[in-house]
């Protein structure tokens, strides 16, 4: 009989990242793959996750037939709605056993060791999520169009709505407005047909341009980055209402907004014991025990 292999992956909405383990928990190999958020549908996050698996089996020297003897954990973007988790599922997959959860639930686990604890996740989407003596609670997370306030997507959106505005003359605008609109050589038509289908990703992809230039001081910029850190302080304040004492921030835009939050909070802010895809391998070896 081959050796049982363990399999942690987090999957989020730009990125899909996939941690090997043997049976002891020393780190084999990593890879990784593109967005495998739920909420964008279940065959490309499928597509995302093998593709992350075979990465890390390459990166471990091991071949892909191995794939067949790995007992593996999902922490997906949008596997808090019962609809895209089955429908996940219901899709075939080469792995011996699954265990599956939404990404914050994997990065709860990672940070606090199992123990209790919070997490705001911050990147291309947002969620927070605690667990107080057993109990999970989830604040936010319910996707780019009706959440994920402080997240990379939302702040993107933001910005190019700014240049928009700039450019109809109901608004200034800045340097930042000016990068804006450079990604679009065609103007606002170009950047409304390009939303038509563009992705949360693609939002986010945007982030960056406002990261850089409130960090220049651009007006525009340091106004978006409040707005955002605004909404981070309420996720963190609800978080704290449901009983957490800890919190860790995670994610692409945690370090950014980590300087921002407002006083009183502070002293919540824990950096994390471990990540997502640690929490991922806790889940799924908490199945072996089972």
């Amino acid at each position: 009989m081959r050796e049982r292999l363990f399999l942690g992956i987090d999957g989020g909405g730009t990125t899909t990242r996939a941690r090997l383990t043997d049976a002891a928990g020393r780190i084999l190999g990593e890879g990784f793959a593109g967005s495998s958020n739920l909420n964008m549908g279940a065959a490309p996050a499928h597509a995302s996750i093998l593709a992350a698996t075979r990465g890390a089996l390459q990166d471990a020297g091991l071949p892909d037939s191995r794939i067949s003897d790995i007992w593996v954990g999902f922490g997906l973007a949008g596997a808090n709605v019962p609809e895209r988790a089955a429908a996940f599922l219901a899709i075939p997959m080469p792995f011996t056993q699954m265990a599956l959860a939404s990404d914050a639930v994997t990065a709860c686990l990672g940070a606090h060791d199992g123990e209790d604890g919070a997490i705001l996740i911050l990147g291309t989407g947002s969620q927070g999520l605690a667990l107080i003596n057993g109990e999970m609670h989830t604040v936010g997370g319910w996707g780019f169009e009706l959440s994920d306030d402080g997240s990379g997507a939302i702040l993107g959106r933001s910005a190019i709505r700014a240049a928009i505005r700039s450019l109809d003359g109901l608004a200034p605008a800045s340097n930042l407005t000016r990068a804006v609109m450079a990604r679009f050589p065609g103007g606002a038509a170009e950047a409304a047909v390009w939303g038509k289908s563009a992705t949360p990703a693609d939002y986010g992809a945007f982030a960056p341009l406002v990261v850089e230039h409130f960090a220049s001081g651009d007006p525009i910029a340091v106004e978006l980055m409040r707005r955002s850190s605004n909404r981070v302080d309420r996720l963190l304040k609800r978080l704290a209402d449901l009983g957490a004492q800890r919190i860790s921030l995670m994610g692409g835009l945690a370090q950014v907004h980590a300087p921002l939050i407002a006083h009183d909070l502070q002293h919540l802010i824990v950096p994390p014991k471990g990540d997502a895809m640690d929490g991922a391998l806790s889940l799924i070896r908490q199945k072996v025990m089972q």
